[in-house]
């Protein structure tokens, strides 16, 4: 097999389920929306410093302190035109990383420190992911995350099905995991499930099987946001045999999707390694496996570089990179039929010109 280069992991149809927006931003960005709205937290103004002190700040091997980066992307994105320019960016950068569907995510509570409504926050950003597709191959949907250490859950669900014939694909819950438990959020996934709106849950990240166990059983997950200690119901015995808990096995008999993030998962200290990381084991034993980047800023990667990296861990050619691909086209929120086209018309015939090509 060719080696594979940088320039093949850009021009190979990707698929991007775990995305966050305010995790995603340009350092260059975040200081000019500092200086455009009036916010001075900064801890510095030099684009390389401060893309160099959010990853710092975020390799500090525990969730919570990965999540306290977020203040200022946060912060400086309080007005619809910094939204909207976020969104714009986020699409752009996307589609040049050879992204062909991606869902990016949101915690629309979050930006109405300013006085904007939960709808104009996400009418917003709207508008820059529309613009942002604009004259590209990306297709992408938008998830709306409620935070699960707050109590507006039912709101952010509520806001969903108000937009889902606009782009909003799905609900969800990220911050903390440890002493925020899914089933607190039991009436707002209850609405969901009614309304038949997707639901994905960041469950198995900091927190281990429980959380999961509630994610899928209380609270209609249809994806698990990371899912890593799935593993903790996995033993490996001594001769490779790999054997496979209750709950592990549901996972793999049900096909629930895993939106594995490694170089997130080894920030956060959910994985001691690239190599160590459970996505390797996870996909020998044919779990619904796929890759994201989580946070492109705070974990300084793109798409192709987890691919990069898998490749060069873990051995991954193309033929792996198609399959963790289509796992997540599978896996998507968007419509059946959207999908089977951009599989057939996309991501297939493109792999198959890299492969003929001898790569």
């Amino acid at each position: 097999m060719t080696q594979l280069t940088a320039d093949i992991f850009t021009k190979a149809p990707k698929v991007l389920l775990h995305d966050h927006l305010d995790g995603g931003m340009r350092p260059t960005t975040v200081i000019e929306l500092a200086t455009e709205t009036g916010y001075t937290e900064l801890p510095t103004t030099d684009p390389d410093d401060l893309a160099a002190w959010f990853r710092r700040g975020a390799d500090r091997n525990k969730l919570e302190l990965y999540l306290e980066t977020f203040a200022h992307t946060v912060g400086v994105t309080q007005t619809p035109e910094s939204l909207e320019r976020a969104a714009f960016e986020a699409a752009q950068d996307l589609a040049a990383d050879g992204i062909v569907y991606a869902e990016v995510r949101f915690a629309p509570e979050q930006h109405m420190l300013r006085g904007l409504s939960l709808d104009e926050v996400v009418e917003a950003v709207l508008r820059g992911f529309r613009a942002g597709c604009n004259g590209t191959d990306l297709t992408l949907g938008v998830l709306c995350s409620a935070m699960r250490q707050a109590a507006r859950s039912y709101e952010i669900a509520e806001l969903v099905v108000r937009h889902r014939d606009s782009g909003v694909v799905g609900f969800d819950i990220a911050g903390p995991e440890a002493g925020f438990p899914p089933a607190r959020h039991l009436d707002a996934f209850q609405l969901c499930m009614r309304e038949n709106v997707h639901i994905t849950i960041h469950a198995g990240e900091a927190f281990g099987l429980p959380s999961i166990q509630e994610a899928l059983s209380y609270c209609g997950a249809e994806r698990l946001g990371h899912g890593v200690r799935i593993v903790d119901d996995i033993k490996v015995d001594s001769d490779g045999k790999a054997r496979l808990g209750r709950l592990a096995s549901f996972v793999r008999d049900r096909r629930v999707p895993l939106e594995m993030c490694p170089t997130s998962n080894v920030n956060t200290g959910a994985a001691a390694s690239i190599a160590d990381h459970p996505i390797g084991l996870l996909r020998d034993l044919r779990f619904r496996v796929t890759v994201n980047t989580d946070n492109r800023l705070m974990s300084n990667v793109s798409l192709s570089d987890e691919f990069a990296k898998l490749s060069e861990v873990l051995g991954y050619g193309l033929g792996d990179m198609e399959w963790l691909t289509l796992n997540a086209m599978k896996s998507a929120f968007w419509p059946f039929e959207q999908r089977l086209r951009i599989i057939n018309e996309l991501i297939k015939p493109r792999y198959a010109v890299l492969k003929d090509a001898g790569l």
